[in-house]
């Protein structure tokens, strides 16, 4: 009992710190199974000290999100593989909004195959990625750069975003409620999303596995306003029913 309380603790210092820790890593750092860190994690859960994700846990906040260098590895395999399976369904010479995120980073590197893309972002990272490619033409959206992930907000994204219609938009989110609703940190990054998804014949939702469940103050939209959803594992049971309701295409990169 007492191991157990030491560990707990440790791991709760672990997540303050860093805002995520692995379940790997904690099972490395304190010479135990996964399965030994699987229950502390549950127990400091049920204790609303720390928040379950796939894979390890992060503040039990809805109001912050996880800084943007833990985002880049939380289930990076993962999200690789979402990448190059949205990837597939984009064609050559096709016009694309990519808007914040990580999984969308992984989206862009997997589109470099790819000929005459026209790519509107609000993404420096995206941008970044795609500029060099020979063939591509990439469009930046004006407006406020967060300093935190270099996603770009604001009043001049959103005219930006308005000046188009694109044949596909890459969308990702920070939580999917069990109702379906999409949450998200940010009411401004909210806002210019919702415009992707109106300016778009084709909605792409690109969300790994540790999104499902997870919580978020702003409300960004539903699940049934995508044409395509893109994950890493099967979704849980009412989000799957959801997607059948609605006629959505349900893509596993298992």
């Amino acid at each position: 009992m007492a191991k157990r309380r030491n560990r707990e603790a440790k791991i709760l210092e672990l997540v303050q710190r860093h805002g995520f820790v692995t379940i790997d890593a904690l099972a490395r750092e304190f010479e135990v199974t996964p399965q030994t860190v699987r229950r502390d994690i549950n127990h400091l859960a049920q204790q609303s000290q720390v928040r379950r994700y796939h894979g390890g846990a992060g503040l039990p906040s809805s109001v912050e999100n996880l800084s943007y260098s833990t985002r880049k590895i939380l289930n990076h395999a993962g999200k690789q593989r979402i990448a190059q399976l949205l990837a597939r369904h984009i064609p050559n010479d096709a016009s694309v909004f990519i808007n914040i995120g990580t999984t969308n980073e992984e989206v862009a590197r997997a589109l470099l195959d790819h000929s005459g893309l026209r790519v509107i972002t609000n993404n420096l990272n995206v941008a970044n990625i795609l500029a060099g490619q020979t063939g591509f033409e990439v469009i930046i959206a004006g407006g406020l750069v967060r300093h935190r992930d270099r996603g770009v907000i604001g009043e001049a994204t959103l005219d930006l975003i308005n000046q188009f219609k694109v044949d596909v938009g890459v969308i990702g989110i920070s939580g999917i409620d069990e109702d379906g609703a999409l949450l998200e940190f940010d009411y401004r990054e909210v806002r210019v999303a919702q415009a992707i998804i109106a300016n778009s014949r084709r909605v792409c939702l690109a969300v790994d596995y540790s999104k499902f469940g997870r919580n978020a103050m702003v409300r960004q939209g539903s699940i049934t306003q995508v044409d395509a959803f893109f994950t890493d594992r099967p979704p849980p049971d009412e989000i799957v029913r959801l997607l059948e309701e609605h006629g959505i295409e349900l893509h596993v990169a298992d």
